[in-house]
């Protein structure tokens, strides 16, 4: 019974994500020697989510250390953002995933309870 309610729940609600491209980055470089960088967009088509979080992983899914203007990123809805991610020489055969996880705010008004997660994958 559980489980047929769950379906129904699942089956019957909208999904509405965000999009980040390209799907398959490229590292290029700097004119700062050892650094590397990669150019990202993202587009916001969550009424209900306003900040994301962007993260660099390796094939085991474990963090690699990266820079950028913002790891949370402000995107109201429907708006795009352009943003560069900076990458040490030595991390840069490592990296495997470059994702963005939508941030929930929990309060009275929304009741958001679905966490997006997007990432586009290094070739």
């Amino acid at each position: 019974m559980c489980r047929s309610v769950i379906l129904w729940v699942l089956l019957c609600t909208s999904v509405a994500a965000h999009e980040m491209t390209p799907t398959y980055p490229k590292w290029s470089v700097t004119q700062i020697e050892g650094v590397h960088k990669t150019t990202m967009s993202m587009f916001n088509k969550r009424e209900d989510v306003k900040y994301y979080e962007i993260g660099v992983f390796d094939r085991e899914w474990k963090p690699i250390p990266f820079v950028t203007d913002y790891k949370i990123l402000k995107l109201d809805y429907l708006s795009h953002v352009k943003f560069d991610v900076y990458i040490g020489s030595n991390n840069v055969d490592k990296a495997e995933y470059i994702c963005s996880l939508s941030k929930l705010r929990g309060s009275k008004e929304t009741k958001t309870m679905i966490a997006s997660k997007i990432c586009s994958r290094f070739k």
